[in-house]
Formats: C-alpha cells, sequence, structure tokens
C-alpha cells in the first residue's frame, strides 16, 4: 500500500528574479556590515530590508501587501535564508531595523549600496541627473522632535554623536495637487546610463529646490570618486547655488526670470539658429558670466514646444482680455478725489498687462451735479472727483516678442571645453532629465510604498523613503542588465502585443513570471511552471537570479 507523500507549494512567481538582483549587488551584506548583528538573532537586518524590497516590488497589478502577511503564501525561506518564516518578519523587527537604519543616516547607507551597484554593473556616470518630488503622508505630526543621541564605540573608546532632528512632516508646495495633506521632499540623483539611483536625501515638506539643490549636488560631489556632470532644472540655477558648485561641473535650465535670459531669447532671430541632429529642435552658443561665472549659454528652441506654447499663447491672449475689460468697467464705475491717483492706478492696470495695454486714457472731472459722493470742502462746496476713461487694445510689440519666446529656453553649464561637451551634448544631456521624473512615476505609482505611507514617526518615514529608493534602485538595475544583454546579444523578447522588442519593461516581464511556484517534495525542490519561453527570459537575467528557479 503506497503511503501519500506530503507536497508543500509555495509562490514564487518573479520574486526571484529581484532576490537574485539583491543579491548580485551585494545589499544584505552591505546592511549586515552596517547594523551588527545580534545574537541569536534568526533575521538579520539585511534580510529584513531585503525582505522589505521584496515585498515593494511584489507588485504586478494589485495594491501592496503588508507585513508579514505579504509572506505568508511565497517561498519564504528559499528566498531570504535557512530557517527563516513569515513570523520572524513582523512589525517589532522591521521597527528596529528601521531605527538603527536611521541612526546610521539613510542618505549614506544609500550611497554605499548605489555605488556598490555602480561598480558591479558598470554603470555610467559621466552625467547625473537631480530634482526632487513630494510625498503626502496622513495623520498628525509633532512639529518639534528632540535630537537623538547615538553611543558609537570608535578606536579611542565610546563617545556620544548628537544626530540631527527628523524630517518635518508639514505643508508645502504640493506635486500631487493635496495641498491639503501634509507630505515630505524626496531629492534625488540618478545617473543618465539607465535612471539608476545613485544618491537620495529626504527633506522637509516645506523644502524649497532652489535653496537646497546646490547643497545637494556639492554634498553628493564630495562623496563620490567620480567626476560626473550634475544636470538640473532651473531650480539649480541661482547665484547661490552656482557658487557652491564652482569646484564641479553642471549643467542646468536657466529660468526666464533673469533679465539676461529673457534678453538672449529676444535678440536671436531664427535665420541665426543652427539645426540640432535631434529633430525638431535648434540653437545657438553663446557666452556669459551670470553671478561671475563664467559659462556656455545653449538658446534651444523646440518645435513641438514652439507650436504648444502659441496655442496656450492664443488662449492666454483671449482670457486677459476677458479680465482686463471686466477691470476697465470696474475702474470706469469708481470716483476719484486726485486725478494724479487716477491716472497712476490706470497705467498700473496697462503695466500689469503682458498681451494688452490701454490706449486713450482720459481722466476727466465729473460734474458737480453728477457726484455720487456728498462729501464738502471745508467751504461747504462739493468736492471734485474724477472717473478713468480709456480702451484696451492688443499690444501688438509684446505679442510678438511672446511669440518669439515660444518653445525656446536657455541652457547653461561651466564645463567649457567644447571636445569634451559640444553644444549637441548639452542639448542631448538635458533632454535626460526626465530620468529622475520617470524613478518619482515608479516610487507613487499605487501599487508601490507611496500607497502605503502611513507611519506615524518622521524618523521611521525618512528610513522608508530609502527602501523605496533601494527598490527603484533593484527595478533599474534589473531593467538595464535586461536590456543590456538584450542589445548586445541583438536579440528581443515579446512585448504585450506580442512583437520582439529590445526595450521592454521589468514589470512586464514581472508579469511575464505569475503562476511559478516552488515545490518541495520530501528533501526535494522543484520550480513548476517554468516554461521555456520564462526559461529564455531567464538568459539574460545574472546567474543568482536562475539559481533561484533552480537553473545552475
Amino acid at each position: 500500500m503506497n503511503q501519500s507523500t506530503e507536497i508543500e507549494v509555495k509562490n514564487l512567481d518573479h520574486l526571484g528574479l529581484v532576490a537574485g538582483i539583491i543579491d548580485e549587488i551585494g545589499i544584505v551584506e552591505i546592511i549586515n556590515e552596517q547594523v551588527s548583528i545580534e545574537r541569536g538573532e534568526i533575521v538579520t537586518a539585511g534580510q529584513v530590508v531585503k525582505a522589505i524590497i521584496l515585498n515593494g516590488l511584489g507588485f504586478v497589478s494589485r495594491a501592496l501587501y503588508l507585513f508579514p502577511q505579504f509572506f505568508e503564501d511565497k517561498a519564504t525561506e528559499h528566498l531570504l535564508g535557512e530557517g527563516i518564516e513569515a513570523k520572524h518578519l513582523n512589525d517589532d523587527k522591521i521597527g528596529r531595523v528601521m531605527d538603527k537604519l536611521y541612526q546610521l543616516d539613510v542618505s549614506g547607507i544609500f550611497l554605499l549600496i548605489s555605488l556598490a551597484a555602480v561598480k558591479k554593473f558598470g554603470v555610467a556616470t559621466e552625467n547625473s541627473h537631480l530634482d526632487s518630488t513630494s510625498l503626502s503622508v496622513e495623520g498628525e505630526y509633532k512639529k518639534e522632535y528632540p535630537t537623538v543621541e547615538i553611543l558609537k564605540s570608535g578606536a579611542v573608546g565610546e563617545e556620544i554623536e548628537t544626530r540631527q532632528q527628523p524630517i518635518k512632516i508639514t505643508y508645502g508646495y504640493s506635486r500631487d495637487r493635496r495641498p491639503d495633506l501634509k507630505q515630505f521632499m524626496i531629492d534625488l540623483i540618478v545617473s543618465g546610463d539607465g535612471d539608476v539611483p545613485l544618491f537620495l536625501k529626504v527633506g522637509d515638506g516645506n523644502e524649497a529646490d532652489k535653496a537646497v539643490f546646490g547643497q545637494i549636488a556639492r554634498e553628493f560631489q564630495k562623496q563620490v570618486d567620480f567626476d560626473s556632470l550634475i544636470v538640473g532644472d532651473s531650480a539649480l540655477y541661482s547665484k547661490e547655488n552656482l557658487k557652491l558648485m564652482k569646484e564641479m561641473r553642471w549643467l542646468s535650465r536657466v529660468p526666464f526670470s533673469i533679465k539676461e535670459a529673457q534678453e538672449l531669447v529676444d535678440s536671436i532671430s531664427e535665420k541665426e539658429l543652427t539645426d540640432s541632429e535631434i529633430p525638431g529642435y535648434s540653437w545657438r552658443e553663446t557666452s556669459s558670466n551670470y553671478g561671475g561665472i563664467e559659462q556656455r549659454w545653449l538658446l534651444v528652441e523646440s518645435q513641438a514646444r514652439q507650436e504648444s506654447d502659441l496655442k496656450k499663447l492664443e488662449k492666454k491672449i483671449e482670457q486677459e482680455k476677458n479680465s482686463a475689460q471686466e477691470k476697465i468697467r470696474q475702474l470706469s464705475r469708481r470716483e476719484f478725489e486726485n486725478r494724479a491717483v487716477a491716472l497712476a492706478i490706470a497705467k498700473g492696470l496697462s503695466d500689469s498687462l503682458k498681451s494688452h495695454q490701454l490706449t486713450e486714457i482720459k481722466v476727466n472731472l465729473i460734474p458737480p451735479e453728477s457726484q455720487g459722493s456728498k462729501l464738502k470742502s471745508k467751504d461747504d462746496l462739493p468736492s471734485q472727483s474724477y472717473q478713468v476713461q480709456a480702451k484696451l487694445e492688443l499690444n501688438l510689440t509684446a505679442i510678438e516678442r511672446l511669440k518669439k519666446r515660444a518653445g525656446r529656453f536657455v541652457l547653461a553649464t561651466n564645463d567649457l571645453e567644447k571636445q569634451r561637451l559640444s553644444s549637441e551634448d548639452i542639448l542631448k544631456k538635458y533632454k535626460g532629465q526626465q530620468a529622475p521624473e520617470r524613478g518619482f512615476s515608479f516610487l507613487k505609482d499605487p501599487c508601490f510604498f507611496a500607497d502605503s505611507v502611513f507611519l506615524k514617526s518622521p524618523h521611521r518615514i525618512e528610513v522608508m523613503a530609502m527602501l523605496m529608493g533601494l527598490c527603484l534602485l533593484v527595478y533599474t538595475i534589473g531593467q538595464r542588465q535586461l536590456r543590456l544583454n538584450l542589445k548586445q546579444q541583438e536579440t528581443g523578447l515579446k512585448n504585450p502585443l506580442g512583437k520582439l522588442t529590445d526595450r521592454p519593461t521589468l514589470r512586464w516581464i514581472f508579469q511575464c513570471f505569475q503562476g511559478i511556484h516552488l515545490l518541495r517534495i520530501q528533501d526535494n525542490q522543484k520550480i513548476s511552471n517554468l516554461t521555456d519561453e520564462r526559461r529564455n527570459i531567464l538568459r539574460f537575467f545574472p546567474k543568482p537570479c536562475q539559481e533561484y528557479y533552480l537553473l545552475s
């Protein structure tokens, strides 16, 4: 009589891919080097961080599950290590690890891991991109928090280090259009090669980009041993930031609030522009000494942006017309006791208009019998009153200037070596500024952590933001390696439409791996549903990824 064989089935899905990339970077080992391992602990800090990344990248098209429920049906021991069960990943354990990570400086830990990934996978760092975003939270947060004193052991014994206060969760300019919610900021520097996050800093909810971008760029440059061109938006460009960054190379858009930029845009005709290698773009290079820093300026004109700006300009002209006509009607009904005041207000209204102007401005004396005012002079005579009369006309000169500015912007760099950075390179590298935005879109995906930023402690929110950044790091490294290997082997994988592509998204690959299970039959392990197509995909991932699917 045959005895029944016990079969244990656990979900593996795409998590073997995630775990393999984590292992290849060496995240667990780096964390454990920074956070001392406690005697007798079953799960190390590094393994907890790995579990959080697996949890964060466990999404496909459903909301994020929280610990420890997420791991109840997963191949937890296979993914994290011998003897580790879902019950070991409880809130208390995770909280203790997060507190330890905070004490060690979250930006420093992130940089250690990102630089390890850069070295391991050969990520190019010739240029990097800086930007910021806000993440909203719900709940009440105190305005002030005590400083944290940390006992550190060193070569000369133990010493007390005072930790800066945690970030302030408060109201600020919301990129999410949720001014009703408190928020915090994430400042991110990513590589031009694969959008890999290199540096992450968590800031106060009311942090202003212009006030911190220069400091962040300089802090990043001080901590890395490579020369990287920092690319930023107009918030990076101010006299104060340029002075902070005088020892490093940077590239930024120049804000139109700077008069010199306006004059450049207005002075260059379309005939003076050079067609770019990028279709739809043209440019003209000049020089500048703004802020006392010698620079190259590049006036750029985008055809697509020009068409869009001109359509917006037409709407703005019509809106201004309607608004100005109403203001003129209101002004004409007012009575003024002083002729000069009436004239000044009328001229002030005219000066405030961008595409219109007031003409034939007249200040008329109101006949005494028509005055609405009952004020009397000291001689018991009616006081004089005045009314304004004016016409509204298009300011054709101003409109022509606005049309000329349509589709134009100015880029600046302090890299004066044209052989290293040509005019074309300036434009191409700036166009890569969308890289941080792609990272922010990833972090704000409703299936990701951003939907669950519910922690009630500001310092734990700061750590969670760093862990979100690590999820982005693992994702971008995995996607970059997949695309790089496909390109090198001159092949592709099927996209959702069934067509071959050498630039698949890692999210799509994750979806392709749903329904894979780890079977444990007595002392043997087996992977189910590992089809030939999935085996083929695994060829383009690092060896540790393949090993989680029992391929060697």
